[in-house]
Parts: structure tokens; C-alpha cells; sequence
């Protein structure tokens, strides 16, 4: 059991979407928690939904909450793989093209974009290989981690990485802004999450 500083002990209630209650003895992460529902919604869980706020699955609960497991069926769920492909797709083309710089991927309408700054445009031959070796990182199931980064630690960081676009937006978030990045194998990239809990749930891409 674990006692927080004033000397209460901590045991979150979390409430699920049909009302009914789960009491846990110490924190438990929003994975721990779907498990607990059931190992086979554990499988497809992308994500977790907290007091209305979109987490990721690793995500710490050491209170009550709202909780709701979101997974591919979900519209959020589709989002976040959307999102998460992005990076995939950043991470394939920094491997192929280590001189391209990347700049923004967010999700749209009905899909994705990642804008590079590269010395010429890529080919339809460079999209197939980096489809290709999008596909060979989802084989490797490289797991998704989320860091909290301080900004003078994310500037050096991108600028170490000749990131010199990544370091511009960083220095126009507001200062009093949380920096969280994303890690999976060789690539981190800025982002305010959340993200799949590896690669391996990034099935469908062209």
C-alpha cells in the first residue's frame, strides 16, 4: 500500500463507462486497469481516456477517475493511429534519408501528413521504399515511450540532431507549456501524445 505525504493512503476507484466501480490498493497504470477488464480488450487497447483526457496506455493512476480503454473501434482510436503513423513515417524516412529534417505530421480529415525539408523532392521509387521500411519497423514492434523534457534539454536535443525546424517550434511554445517527445527505437520526435504502445498496432498504410 502506498501513503502519499499528508499520510492518506492511496487507493484509486476507477469508474468504467457502465457505472461500475474497480478499487485498487497502490497506483496502477491505465494498462494494468484493462487487463484487469479483460486480457483480450488488453490486445487492442491503443489508448486510455481519463476524466475526459486522452492518455497513453503506461499513463499513472494514483486517484479516482473516469476511465475509458480506447481502442481502433473508437474515433479517437482511428486518430491516434493516424498520428502514431505519422511518426512511423518520419522515423522510415530519417533512416533512408538521414538529411532530411522533419518539420510537422499531425492527423487530418481522412489521413496524415509529415512535411521534410530534403535538397530535392522524393520519387515515387523513395515512396516505396520508405512504405517498405515503414513496414519493416512495424515488424519489429518497437515500443512507443512518452519523455518530459525540460525546453533548454528538447532545444539541445534537435539542435544536436540537426533538427533546426523541431528546435524553432519549440522556442514559440509557451514557456509555461509541458515538452513531451516520443521515443520508438533510433527516433523521438515532439509531440504532445497520446500514441500507440508500439508499432507493431500500426496495421494499414499506403
Amino acid at each position: 500500500i502506498i501513503i502519499d505525504i499528508i499520510g492518506h493512503t492511496i487507493m484509486p476507484k476507477i469508474t468504467l463507462p457502465d457505472g461500475s466501480i474497480r478499487s485498487y490498493d497502490q497506483p496502477v497504470t491505465a494498462f494494468d486497469v484493462c487487463v484487469d477488464i479483460g486480457s483480450g480488450l488488453a490486445k487492442s487497447m491503443l489508448a486510455a481516456e481519463i476524466d475526459g483526457k486522452l492518455v497513453d496506455c503506461s499513463t499513472r493512476i494514483d486517484k479516482d477517475v473516469l476511465f475509458k480503454v480506447i481502442t481502433n473501434k473508437d474515433s479517437a482510436g482511428l486518430e491516434i493511429i493516424r498520428h502514431s503513423t505519422a511518426h512511423l513515417l518520419a522515423q522510415a524516412v530519417k533512416q533512408l534519408f538521414p538529411e532530411a529534417q522533419v518539420t510537422i505530421g499531425p492527423v487530418i480529415e481522412d489521413g496524415f501528413y509529415y512535411d521534410f525539408s530534403y535538397e530535392r523532392p522524393f520519387t515515387p521509387d523513395d515512396l516505396t521504399a520508405i512504405e517498405k521500411r515503414m513496414k519493416e519497423l512495424v515488424k519489429q514492434a518497437l515500443p512507443v515511450s512518452r519523455r518530459v523534457m525540460t525546453r533548454d534539454d528538447a532545444i539541445a536535443l534537435f539542435e544536436s540532431q540537426g533538427e533546426h525546424y523541431k528546435v524553432e517550434i519549440i522556442k514559440d511554445i509557451d514557456s509555461a507549456e509541458e515538452l513531451t517527445a516520443y521515443e520508438q527505437g533510433d527516433f523521438i520526435d515532439l509531440c504532445r501524445g497520446p500514441h500507440v504502445p508500439s508499432t507493431a498496432c500500426l496495421k494499414a498504410f499506403k
